[in-house]
């Protein structure tokens, strides 16, 4: 349902229906790809420059016969890549095999244990990017600090970590996550660490533009109802945050008026 305030998600100018962003790794196979990104109803689909062929090879099977850019925007995302120099090579890559394509996800890794963002290459990164004319989403740490950075360099989106990637953990800090979002004048994205419906549910309720995942999807036992359950649970989301939820108290309160009562 949309509303007046619920008019969609909208990444450098263009306006995207869901507010679910979906990966396109770690699935059987193509077939099972397009099926869950079908269910899932996502329209950005984030793709692995260095990990899945959208053309790299041009004997190899490739992720856009399935997830056409004719239907879905294509997101190049430099995952595993640990310095500055290598992310920003890898998405001028990504660029160049979807014909100027500008927008983007970047990241630059800490260490291959944690997944964790290394900051002060992803600043570097993101200067160098912007600067060269892309649109860049960009994963970061729940830091509020690097976030606003982030923006001032140009970024079109900041993508904080609810937890370490594919860990299925959930939102382990959600007052970072809430400073972050008050003080952004660029959307907001969780991005790493989902792990069922009712996580992306709270990092919309929290105030979240959108959320972006991959494992929780792909490593369900059954993907394709978990892409439904969780584009269900992104939009159940955002309908609560709109709507407004009650204040805690620590004191009951009947549903009934007591007023009027019959004796």
């Amino acid at each position: 349902m949309q509303t007046e305030n619920n008019a969609g998600l909208t990444i450098a100018g263009k306006i995207y229906r869901s507010r679910l962003l979906v990966g396109s790794g770690k699935y059987q196979d193509l077939e099972q790809t397009r099926l869950a990104t079908e269910a899932s109803g996502a329209e950005i689909i984030t793709v692995a420059i260095r990990r899945v062929n959208i053309g790299q090879d041009p004997n190899a099977p490739s992720l856009l016969d399935v997830v056409p850019p004719s239907k879905y925007t294509i997101l190049p995302n430099s995952a595993g890549c640990y310095n500055a120099e290598d992310a920003v090579y890898t998405l001028q890559l990504g660029r160049e095999l979807l014909g100027g394509h500008k927008l983007c996800k970047l990241e630059v890794l800490g260490d291959e244990k944690t997944l964790f963002p290394n900051m002060p290459e992803t600043l570097k990164a993101a200067k160098t990017l912007v600067n060269d004319g892309f649109d860049v989403m960009v994963y970061c740490s729940d830091d509020p600090i690097q976030a606003r950075m982030l923006e001032d360099i140009g970024c079109v989106a900041v993508m904080p970590l609810a937890s370490l990637i594919g860990s299925g953990m959930g939102i382990l800090n959600p007052w970072n996550l809430s400073l972050i979002i008050q003080q952004a004048k660029v959307p907001v994205l969780v991005d790493a660490g989902v792990g069922t419906a009712s996580d992306a549910a709270i990092a919309m309720e929290l105030g979240c533009d959108g959320v972006l995942m991959n494992t929780a999807i792909a490593g369900a036992q059954d993907p394709l109802r978990m892409a439904r359950a969780m584009g269900l649970a992104v939009e159940a989301g955002r309908e609560a945050f709109l709507a407004g939820r009650i204040a805690r108290k620590f004191a009951a309160s009947a549903s009934s008026p007591m007023a009027g009562r019959i004796a």
